[in-house]
């Protein structure tokens, strides 16, 4: 946490990063008419040394997600509740969306995977990767599991055919999503496009913006698993 003469310059900050994930709330992210279709203008990523304070959007009254359960599905179908907290000691990074997404959501999960690789091996399995559907009608257990797994090893695909329960992990992150069928049959889906890193009390630690990039990732998780 900042000391206190660094707290105006970390407020203004947190606001401007505020602003831009607001721009980019319920980014329409295409249908399947193809990937030009509506797409979201990626900020430029950072560059340079892992910083020395966090960069992401850290409130003074984080959002407790912790009591949070979505049902995290395997390719077989078979499905196990999931909480959003990470394990003990661990960081949880997670991000909702659908795999037919065009930029927002393979942009977002290849930068959380090539900020894992900027990490220490170590510091790399500390960090697991939840990637939720908001189109679960498309987003079958199989077509979740082999999408995530693409990216990253190990992560955990969560996935609910109940609109309540959707909504219910979606309001206690503050994002939405919206999945519309036009009458030629195009699926036209709109969500926000930030992510969020949550600690082991069910604590969202951190909010990124959409483009906020690997290295900025990698320097906000390495400094938040250092404690």
């Amino acid at each position: 946490m900042a000391s206190p003469p660094d707290r105006p310059r970390r407020a203004h900050r947190a606001l401007a990063l505020l602003v831009a994930g607001s721009i980019g709330l319920l980014a329409a992210c295409g249908s399947d008419a193809g990937s030009d279709a509506g797409g979201t203008t990626q900020a430029a990523a950072p560059t340079g040394d892992f910083r020395d304070e966090v960069q992401g959007l850290q409130r003074d009254d984080p959002i407790e997600v912790g009591d949070v359960v979505v049902p995290e599905v395997a390719a077989d179908g078979s499905t196990t509740p999931f909480a959003l907290k990470a394990e003990p000691g661990d960081l949880l990074f997670v991000a909702f969306g659908y795999t037919n997404c065009p930029d927002v959501c393979p942009t977002t999960l290849t930068d959380i995977r090539k900020a894992k690789a900027l990490l220490d091996a170590d510091e790399s399995a500390r960090v697991a990767v939840a990637f939720g559907t908001v189109d679960p009608e498309r987003d079958t257990a199989d077509v979740m599991s082999a999408y995530l797994g693409s990216f990253v090893e190990g992560g955990h695909a969560l996935r609910t055919e109940d609109p309540a329960e959707l909504k219910a992990a979606e309001d206690a992150l503050g994002i939405t999503s919206q999945v519309v069928k036009d009458p030629d049959g195009t699926v036209e889906v709109a969500h926000s496009a930030k992510s969020f890193v949550i600690d082991d009390q069910g604590r969202v630690v951190d909010e990124w913006a959409f483009g906020s990039g690997p290295e900025l990732m990698a320097s906000d998780l390495r400094l938040l698993l250092e404690g």
